[in-house]
């Protein structure tokens, strides 16, 4: 792709050239070198811009927007190992005559001894009393609700962070998730009706975090640069589940604070810290960062047909709608979502009544699979980051590539779950490739709402989030439906299959119709023809290996 061009006499040619060595430059149609637009104050003048420097300020944007979604999963998946502790454990692996659970099982054969506790029997595991009295349907509930929420704001969330930027839509998004996260003990304990009201606005709440950051991608990093800025911020989700369920498990199983009050109050605190620091140095674009240096706002600006500009454009609903690649990405996300939600918030509960794993240790084994996760993202990205930098991958086989490892991975994965059965050891090492490799979704449905539009990231992430999130409201629902008093092999085998197939048939569709091309519904009715952007990113992955320059290097 060649950079991008203004109208010609647009501006007028610098007194002072920058570096004319730099592909990363605007250039205008009669060959000179235009001025980056430059960031102003209130009064109009223009703000004295910083020297370069080897830090640039997306490199602080995507670390705070790591942290900021590590602590907002963090706040939403504590509940997954907080509930554990909070009904403690049950016997119910069958049905007796009369209808009621039994503490023995029906069929021995279909449940596994607890022989790491010391008996051989389920039936002589000891009951650990809980404070609430919450069967599978009511867990599966609460767990359900907070989707239920985080449906109705995602598509807000979006259009709200294109009209009045990312920065307050995210970091409002995250602090008042953590205002709610604090008073979920007390909900809790008051009734399980107000715990459901907590965790669904929890849920309106997180709606928004995730298109609103999609939108700042879209308008801090270049097409280039996605599968590397994706991966580092999106890994931020199995980040906070890693560092969420040990230590949520530890505090859980401890006496501080009362035990798994503790787990919320302490995710709760961190992210009140972090909005901190994220409103004082975050800002919603390029040109009005007061910290920038001008070679990192010359290069970004390099690519302004193909990151989000500043003007708002009504949302063309019609072509959304009738846009093939763009049902071919809610199909994919639908698919990761499902699967993803499933083990998330039942691994656990797996881990708990089939391999018997105690409160303290069920936190650092279900921990583990998105431990994997985490640093499989980063491997995969940064080869993908090579790759692209390299030219010897089209962005499109990317992108395909990352979704069939993402999606058709876990379903070889937990089709071998259905027959592992007992052996704890190989359970664990299936669970963790099989969710590990989930990881290279960063680099493949991730980045395609920013390709597609980078006008409507936002918006099209709150759609396919939307759609998704009831893959998060169903997936505890029919696992808890499957399993009531049924917490045997068969039943989750039965479950382990049903995320098979809808793994198999949405990464199909999605890998089938997908394109990295900017659709044309990204910009304005009224733009001319020929004013779109060139769509050749291999080109300027070419442009950019042939000069050293054209990126900072320190």
């Amino acid at each position: 792709m060649s950079p991008s061009m203004d109208s010609a006499g647009a501006q007028s040619p610098q007194d002072s050239a920058p570096d004319t060595h730099s592909k990363s430059l605007l250039i205008n149609f009669d060959g000179t070198i235009a001025e980056p637009r430059q960031p102003r104050k209130a009064d109009g003048t223009v703000k004295e811009r910083v020297a370069d420097s080897c830090w640039q300020v997306r490199y602080t944007f995507a670390v705070l927007a790591l942290f900021g979604i590590a602590l907002m999963y963090a706040m939403r998946v504590v509940l997954s190992i907080a509930i554990v502790a909070m009904v403690g454990t049950r016997a119910h692996h069958g049905h007796g005559e009369d209808g009621n659970f039994t503490d023995e099982p029906e069929d021995l054969s279909n449940v596994c001894p607890d022989i790491r506790h010391g008996t051989n029997s389920t039936a002589g595991k000891a009951v650990v009393e809980g404070e609430f009295d919450w069967d599978e349907t009511i867990q599966g509930l609460i767990l359900g609700s907070f989707f239920w929420g985080y449906a109705f704001t995602n598509i807000p969330g979006g259009r709200a962070a294109e009209y009045f930027g990312g920065k307050l839509v995210f970091g409002g998004g995250i602090v008042l998730s953590a205002g709610l996260t604090l008073i979920t003990p007390i909900s809790a304990r008051t009734s399980t009706e107000l715990l459901i009201a907590v965790r669904f606005f929890l849920g309106l709440v997180q709606g928004v975090v995730f298109p609103a950051i999609n939108s700042m991608i879209a308008t801090w990093v270049p097409p280039l640069e996605r599968s590397r800025y994706n991966t580092i911020i999106y890994s931020g989700f199995p980040l906070g589940t890693v560092l969420c369920l040990p230590i949520g498990g530890w505090l859980c199983s401890s006496d501080f604070l009362e035990g798994w009050p503790s787990a919320f109050y302490l995710f709760g605190t961190l992210s009140v810290v972090w909005g901190f620091f994220w409103f004082l140095l975050v800002h919603n674009r390029p040109e009005i960062h007061p910290r920038i240096s001008t070679k990192e706002l010359m290069h970004i600006q390099s690519f302004e047909k193909d990151i989000k500009s500043a003007e708002v454009i009504p949302l063309p609903k019609k072509e959304i709608v009738l846009s093939l690649p763009f049902w071919s990405l809610v199909i994919g996300a639908l698919g990761y979502d499902f699967g993803f939600y499933t083990l998330l918030t039942e691994l656990p509960t797996y881990l708990k009544n089939i391999q018997h794993f105690d409160m303290s240790e069920n936190g650092l084994m279900s921990s583990l699979p998105f431990l994997v996760m985490w640093l499989w993202g980063y491997v995969w990205g940064s080869l993908m980051d090579r790759l692209t930098a390299g030219n010897k991958i089209s962005l499109i086989a990317i992108r395909r590539l990352s979704m069939s490892l993402a999606l058709y991975g876990p379903m070889v994965g937990l089709m071998l779950m259905c027959f592992v059965n007992c052996n704890t050891t190989l359970a664990m090492m299936v669970l963790c490739v099989a969710v590990g490799l989930s990881g290279s979704a960063n680099c493949g449905f991730l980045c395609s709402h920013q390709e597609l539009a980078p006008n409507f990231a936002g918006t099209l992430l709150g759609i396919t989030n939307t759609v998704g999130s009831l893959a998060g409201v169903l997936a505890p629902v029919i696992t808890g439906s499957i399993t009531e008093g049924n917490q045997t092999l068969s039943a989750w085998r039965t479950v382990f299959l049903i995320t098979v197939g809808v793994y198999f048939l949405t990464c199909t569709v999605y890998v089938a119709f997908i394109t990295n091309q900017v659709q044309p519904w990204n910009e304005p009715k009224t733009k001319k023809q020929g004013e779109h952007r060139n769509g050749d990113l291999d080109t300027a992955a070419a442009l950019l290996v042939n000069d050293p320059k054209a990126l900072p290097v320190c």
